[in-house]
This record gives C-alpha cells, structure tokens and sequence, in this order.
C-alpha cells in the first residue's frame, strides 16, 4: 500500500519530494519577483523629496535632498545616478532569479537552481556589509529585502531535494 508521500514518479523521487520542489521553486519565484519591487521602491524614491533609500531618514543622514543640493547640486545628480544604477542592478536580479527559478528549478534542474542561489548570495554579500559601520541596517531599509530572502531561502531549502533527486 503506498501513500502520496512514498509513491514514486517517473523520474525515481517521491511525490513529496516533487511537491517541494514545485513550493520551492514557486517561493523562490515570489523571493526573485520581491526583489524586483524593492528595486521599483528604490527607483521612485530617487524621484520624491524623500531621495534617501527606503528606510532611511535624518537618524541616518542628517541632510536633506535639498541641503545636499545647495551644497552641491553635481553631488544630487552623482547620488541619483547611483540610486538609478543600483534599483536597475536589484530589479534585474530579481529578473533573473525568479525566470530561473519559475523555468530552470521548477524542472528540477541544478544548474538553473545554482545560478537563481548565487545571483542574490552575491549581491547580497557585496551590498549588506556596507549597511552596518555607518547605522544604515534600519528595519525600514533592509527589513523588506531580508524577507524577500527568507522567502527565496525557504523556497531554495525546500527545492534542493528534488533538484539534486533530477526530478522534472
């Protein structure tokens, strides 16, 4: 007598395992999906008086968008550019990550599942240290990307066993 939790599939693996990996893949595509809309956030908030990151205010930076630009206006235009750059390079990981996961993890396969792990493992390992020296790891600012990679973490986690089980 079998159970869905020990029927196998075509491929070998349970269906158990194959629903994980059809969850994981899923939540890793929310977690890629989020983080395209915290690049979007990051994006507008260039546009308005508010100009600093999402999270970050006059605890963090004791200037405005305004003081900054009587200062210098160059400095306002050179801070844009890289506000501009930086929401592109998050949304187009976010990009990335979730057609990985929707398309290559979601079929069980590992290269797909490697690429859509490292991607946001690298980006984040370059971007998080930066936040803590200078006060900037505000709930505001990292808390919505922190639960996006929870999200992908949790997905990832989950997938792993039927990527590595080859299953499709």
């Amino acid at each position: 007598m079998s159970t869905a939790n020990t029927t196998l599939t075509s491929s070998g693996s349970s269906d158990a395992t194959a629903s994980r990996l059809r969850i994981g893949s899923v939540l890793m595509t929310i977690g890629g999906v989020a983080f395209v809309g915290y690049g979007i956030v990051f994006f507008i908030q260039n546009f308005t008086d508010a100009f600093l990151e999402l999270g970050i205010g006059h605890h963090e930076v004791s200037v405005s968008r305004n003081d900054i630009e009587a200062f210098s206006p160059s400095l306002v235009e050179y801070v844009s550019h890289l506000h501009i750059a930086v929401s592109g390079f998050i949304a187009a990981t976010g990009i990335a990550v979730a057609a990985l996961s929707w398309y290559g993890v979601r079929r069980g396969l590992l290269w797909a599942w490697v690429t859509a792990v490292a991607a946001p493992v690298i980006a984040l390992a370059v971007a998080l240290p930066a936040h803590y020296p200078n006060h900037f790891d505000t709930l505001g600012h990292l808390g919505p990307i922190y639960l996006a990679t929870g999200v992908f973490v949790v997905g990832a986690l989950l997938a792993l066993p039927g990527v590595v089980a080859g299953c499709h």
